[in-house]
């Protein structure tokens, strides 16, 4: 009984040994949760200023357009002056340049966007696959000057040259659209801008959507394939249900770049502030009026009426980005209710 009793004693741990190990573990722990409260502090630094630099932003550009609305008020908007010899200055010229050259832009860029990605993705052969996403990469990191400068002295010239006039025979001639394509030949102008941009953001929108078809599960595409659908099924049926919310985000994420190009459209939009509705006749858009006059406005009023085309650009944007927001969560209820 007695040896059987020391050995279970000579067994067991030593206590101080015991109380050690607890302190290391004590430690560890309090170490763990430091590093996670530092690393939760840090990681929430980041996020929050972000915000805080947009609404540092938002406040700003308030700022600066507050004499511009307080002097013009809500008429701002919707006038067609921008005279600042006169200090009388209206902002509808440059909305509508943006909004007509960005409307341009998606609608040329997302059907062209479309079969780019879908090539990649469905059609074209493994070896060639590479090369042309690539390539297609590549043309994202162009800077916008470049493509302004060749929309200039490259692309204008036989705009003019062959295809504003076949437009202005063809669709010209018809009764109601006609009026969108008829005006002097020029090669610059609204239309010539929202072709450049589109030029500009069809990298960007292939590329989103290349990515996002990729990751499709193959599992999906043949199931359907083995089910007998066409591969435009596969693609109307499977991928783009699938990924809705990347297309989306690629889409909105070219007609941000349209919204708010500069160089590029400063070139080959003409900067006449006129309002038109010929898609030949030159215009304004808001970042090219910035462009052109922020470094040479002198009044206050001036100053504050390019604050607050900025201003109404980021609205523009935001409600933009909104709108895609709601039909997503939208489309996402309709799923849900199926």
């Amino acid at each position: 009984m007695s040896a059987h009793l020391s050995s279970t004693l000579s067994t067991m741990p030593d206590p101080s040994l015991v109380d050690a190990s607890l302190s290391a573990m004590h430690s560890t722990m309090r170490k763990q949760r430091i590093q996670d409260f530092i690393f939760h502090k840090v990681t929430m630094l980041f996020a929050t200023s972000v915000l805080l630099v947009l609404v540092g932003i938002i406040i700003s550009l308030m700022i600066g357009a507050w004499p511009a609305f307080h002097e013009f008020g809500p008429a701002f908007l919707t006038t067609v002056e921008w005279d600042p010899v006169n200090d009388k200055f209206g902002a509808l010229i440059a909305i509508a340049g943006t909004l007509s050259t960005a409307l341009i832009a998606l609608l040329v860029a997302f059907p062209i966007s479309f079969g780019i990605a879908l090539f990649l993705t469905e059609i074209c052969p493994p070896w060639l696959r590479r090369p042309l996403g690539t390539a297609v990469e590549l043309l994202a990191g162009v800077p916008s000057i470049i493509y302004g400068m060749w929309g200039l002295f490259v692309f204008a010239p036989l705009f003019a040259d062959y295809i504003q006039p076949a437009l202005k025979a063809t669709l010209g001639a018809l009764p109601i659209v006609g009026m969108l394509f008829s005006g002097q030949i020029m090669g610059i102008g609204i239309l010539a801008a929202g072709l450049i941009l589109a030029v500009m953001i069809i990298p960007f929108i292939s590329s989103v959507m290349r990515d996002v078809f990729e990751i499709v599960p193959a599992v999906l595409k043949e199931s359907a394939y083995g089910l007998g659908c066409t591969r435009w099924e596969v693609v109307r049926k499977i991928v783009l249900p699938y990924t809705k919310t990347g297309v989306v985000g690629g889409v909105m994420l070219g007609l941000g770049r349209a919204l708010g190009e500069t160089m590029a459209v400063t070139f080959v939009i003409g900067n006449a502030n006129k309002l038109s509705w010929s898609l030949f006749a030159a215009g304004n858009s808001i970042a090219s009026t910035l462009a052109n006059e922020f470094a040479e406005a002198e009044s206050t009023l001036h100053v504050s009426s390019l604050y607050a085309l900025a201003l109404i650009l980021f609205a523009i944007t935001f409600i933009v980005l909104s709108a895609a927001k709601i039909m997503l969560a939208g489309m996402s209820r309709k799923e849900g209710v199926k």
